[in-house]
């Protein structure tokens, strides 16, 4: 399984950074689990293969890029854009985002070819299909309802926590896979910032650690994902000094293969 954390921050020069401010990954390059730098990150390749979008949850950095992602393709679509999420954030979009204020409602519109977009909805717990990826949404602890995934191409499992603070559920899903091949799991904001992680139900290194407590799995690589841009360095100079397991970090562009 491939797996690429898209770009999303910018320097000066236009060159893209280490930084990131918006949330996409890109799968086998063919589904995309967030959508927060679909359109601005994604190859040629993405833009022609990717129709399926994934959302944990609907928070501007993880959906930006969607409608500018469908906005591109729209006239070119020979099968619309299948958009995967609990009905909350499907009813968010609606009516926040793709409602004709903000955005054309693209589930209302039609190419050539027929519909550009259309959602489904899952529930937490129930094991869906998505392209060529078995998919298990997994309820987390986050300010809107919000899941993490389980995903598997049937010879490598994957479990990303997605945004969230303390978790039960979660660890309870993961904790059963003594096959996991790797742990995505977010540390947003470094330990000044504990009050502004705790209101926003994000995690810090240190809640970080004792969430990894409850993860049961030996030998399993774990991935520091979502540190905020302007505290990065903090974020990991902390997580350095987590003993009890070997934290790695997320590098944005790199391409994953387990």
């Amino acid at each position: 399984m491939k797996i690429q954390l898209l770009p999303s921050t910018i320097n000066e020069y236009g060159a893209s950074t280490l930084g990131q401010h918006l949330t996409c990954f890109v799968v086998d390059d063919c589904v995309a689990i967030d959508a927060g730098s679909l359109a601005f990150s994604a190859t040629a390749a993405h833009r022609e293969r990717v129709r399926d979008v994934v959302l944990t949850h609907a928070h501007l950095d993880h959906i930006a890029g969607l409608p500018l992602f469908i906005d591109d393709l729209f006239a070119t679509l020979t099968k619309p854009v299948r958009i995967h999420a609990t009905q909350d954030v499907i009813d968010t979009l609606e009516k926040h985002i793709f409602n004709w204020s903000v955005y054309p409602r693209f589930s209302e519109l039609t190419n050539d070819y027929g519909p550009v977009m259309e959602y489904r909805a899952f529930l937490p717990g129930n094991e869906i299909s998505i392209c060529h990826l078995m998919v298990t949404p997994v309820e987390v602890n986050h300010l809107v309802p919000a899941a993490g995934f389980i995903f598997t191409d049937q010879y490598t499992k994957i479990a990303l926590s997605g945004d969230t603070a303390e978790m039960d559920e979660f660890w309870a899903a993961v904790n059963q896979l003594t096959d996991l091949s790797a742990l995505f799991v977010e540390c947003a904001f470094p330990e000044s910032m504990r009050g502004l992680a705790e209101v926003s139900h994000h995690l810090t290194p240190k809640r970080l650690a004792a969430e990894l407590e409850k993860f049961e799995v030996e030998r399993c690589p774990v991935y520091a994902i979502n540190l905020k841009p302007m505290y990065r360095e903090e974020i990991i100079g902390e997580l350095t000094q987590i003993k009890q397991r070997d934290i790695k970090i997320l590098e944005v562009g790199c391409v994953y293969e387990f």
